[in-house]
């Protein structure tokens, strides 16, 4: 074992009970000497977030909410592993994660980091809680999050190999999230509910076809589809957040489907496609 790898041990045996400070991120558990080393190491690579870099967005807020202990072990980790080289600027924010733009040694990523509040995770059980990948499902909330970042990266690799537009999942550890970024340096890829798309029909056929796909080949269902988690990138609707998509073994996937049919029909219904609910249900079904 050499001096890094003894290092990172170290790190893990901190206790995980001085995770959060007060006044910023020069909080109690940085300044213990493994930690403080820890983010010597990786400070310069943080400087967007830190406000230090070329972007000027910066709210020091996102940093304090987000970037607590476990997260930037996690961050040490895929960067010592060359998942990530630095990360610049937030660019989605939601009830279970933010989003950033990364730069990595093999082009541009999304780093997706899942808050690790006992708030956010207490209503996704039941999208893991029935998964036959998922048994032996532990109550503890912190290892609650990092099966469900494990099940997004799961989820995005089937739904790759099986031919659909998805981010490809690249790192995973703890509760942050490596994936290919869909969009510019100057912004992402936006969602298609916030454009006029030119050919929306056109549009809604490919999203059914996602659905028949992803549920007889991938056999998953995504679970919470609509508008709001379909990207516009390359003149072509990418689907993204998976993390709740579950096996169409699943207790419940036939409803999860149904909910997703319904959404996707009534976003086309208001772009004025004759979208029938029974008509597209049949589609994806009688594959």
């Amino acid at each position: 074992m050499d001096d890094e790898d003894s290092f990172e041990d170290e790190l893990e045996e901190i206790d995980p009970k001085e995770m959060h400070g007060e006044g910023g991120y020069a909080t109690e558990w940085m300044e213990q000497p493994k930690m403080k080393r820890m983010f010597q190491e990786i400070e310069h690579r943080l400087d967007g977030v830190l406000g230090k870099g070329q972007y000027e967005w910066v709210d020091r807020r996102v940093f304090d909410q987000v970037f607590d202990r476990s997260t930037l072990l996690a961050i040490y980790k895929l960067m010592r592993q060359g998942e990530v080289d630095t990360i610049e600027f937030p660019i989605a924010s939601g009830k279970e994660a933010h989003v950033f733009y990364a730069t990595s040694p093999n082009g541009p990523r999304a780093v997706k980091i899942f808050h690790t509040t006992n708030a956010v995770f207490k209503s996704l059980t039941k999208y893991i809680e029935g998964d036959p990948r998922f048994g032996g499902l532990s109550r503890r909330h912190r290892e609650l999050v990092t099966i469900w970042v494990r099940k997004e990266h799961r989820n995005l690799k089937r739904l790759e190999n099986c031919g659909l537009q998805v981010p490809a999942a690249y790192g995973v550890y703890r509760n942050v999230l490596v994936m290919e970024y869909l969009g510019t340096p100057q912004g992402p890829s936006p969602r298609i509910r916030d454009i006029q798309l030119q050919n929306p029909e056109a549009v809604f056929n490919e999203l059914v076809d996602f659905m028949r796909v992803s549920w007889n080949v991938a056999e998953i269902v995504h679970a919470d589809l609509s508008e709001y988690n379909v990207l516009w990138h390359d003149n072509e609707p990418w689907i993204i957040d998976v993390g709740q998509a579950v096996k169409t073994a699943h207790p419940n996937a036939q409803e999860f489907l149904i909910r997703d049919v319904r959404n996707v029909c009534r976003w086309a219904n208001r772009l004025d496609v004759d979208a029938q609910f029974e008509d597209t249900l049949l589609r994806i079904l009688e594959d």
